[in-house]
């Protein structure tokens, strides 16, 4: 798919499924696909610019790798878990193991790459 079809593309978004600490290990720990997932916090302006990427890979990946997303300040329980000291904060899960941590804002190539090598059998 070209550069102007991704653009313009009518596929329906895939949006990030919203994880609690009621949801998490079953959606994450005990799912069957790899999952990226973001922790967030209201009012931060990086975390407002990732979101449309990770709808963008969600939209990209769909069937292959999941996508969720953490309110720290709603699932403090779960930040904790993982230690997420700063958001964002993107986990990258598989087989139910968190196999890399990417903290910051980093821009769509640098994740996809991580799906791609981490996450995908190539």
């Amino acid at each position: 798919m070209g550069f102007f079809s991704k653009l313009f593309s009518s596929k329906p978004k895939v949006m990030p499924t919203h994880l609690t600490v009621d949801n998490f290990d079953d959606e994450v720990v005990n799912g069957e696909l790899p999952y990226v997932v973001d922790f967030w916090g209201p009012g931060c302006p990086p975390c407002q610019q990732l979101e449309g990427i990770i709808i963008s890979l969600a939209t990209e990946y769909d069937g292959r790798v999941k996508f969720g997303e953490v309110n720290v300040h709603d699932a403090m329980a779960v930040a904790k878990r993982f230690d997420v000291m700063a958001t964002p904060t993107v986990l990258f899960f598989k087989g139910g193991k968190m196999v890399e941590r990417v903290v910051g804002f980093k821009g769509s190539l640098y994740h996809r790459e991580i799906i791609e090598e981490d996450l995908l059998d190539a």
